[in-house]
């Protein structure tokens, strides 16, 4: 298990073509033998991501993952205060959200969140109000389609701040200059496991960074 940073690939990759810098190839090099990503983090995502030493390890983690006998949980920054202080969002998933939703299969999907802070911060990112208000919420996916977490809070008209592609492009470079950081505000906390050889439970953190301090 490695802790990544916001910012740094997973691996390689035609889309970054341009990047040569990744994480898989970071652990590669300092352990001096191959190693196989097990799951993915966003680019923008920074915490728990796991590699195996072996191929066949990689693959029997994989259908655990599959299988959702693993557990998540996550840290997300977002707009708004929730009217609740936790849910559940069950809402179907277009496969890719790269295309365009209509005509795509649509995936169950669901995700279960608690607020756990409510924020105001004295930043103006809407005439309207004087302040902004973002919130600190734990997630916990129970399937892991791309982008889950950052779709479902959208879909609840609290997405992510930082988010590019979900979110508010206005509001997040205000935050950003105010925080002096720009990132995704997601996390990846833990990760609780079977180990696939000896069987033990595993539970796999990450501290978030200092940047996220002021909203614990």
């Amino acid at each position: 298990m490695i802790d990544k940073p916001a910012g740094l690939l997973v691996h390689r990759s035609a889309i970054d073509a341009h990047e040569d810098d990744a994480a898989l190839q970071r652990l590669r090099d300092q352990l001096g033998r191959p190693v196989w990503p097990v799951h993915r983090l966003d680019r923008g995502t920074s915490g728990v991501l796991v590699f195996a030493l072996s191929a066949e390890v990689a693959s029997r983690l994989g259908v655990a993952l599959a299988e959702r006998l693993t557990r998540k949980r996550y840290l997300a920054l977002v707009r708004g205060w929730p009217a609740d202080d936790g849910g559940v969002i069950d809402h179907p998933l277009a496969r890719d959200p790269e295309l365009p939703s209509a005509g795509q299969p649509h995936l169950e999907a669901q995700t279960h969140w608690t607020c756990l802070r409510r924020h105001e911060l004295p930043v103006s990112t809407d005439p309207r109000f004087p302040t902004t208000r973002v919130a600190l919420l734990a997630c916990e996916p129970v399937q892991g389609r791309r982008h889950q977490i950052r779709r479902h809070l959208k879909h609840i008209a609290h997405p992510i701040v930082g988010d590019a592609n979900h979110g508010k492009g206005p509001l997040n470079r205000a935050l950003a200059q105010h925080l002096g950081l720009h990132r995704l505000w997601l996390h990846a906390q833990r990760l609780t496991l079977t180990h696939p050889v000896s069987g033990a439970v595993l539970e796999l953190e990450a501290s978030p960074g200092p940047e996220w301090a002021p909203f614990s």
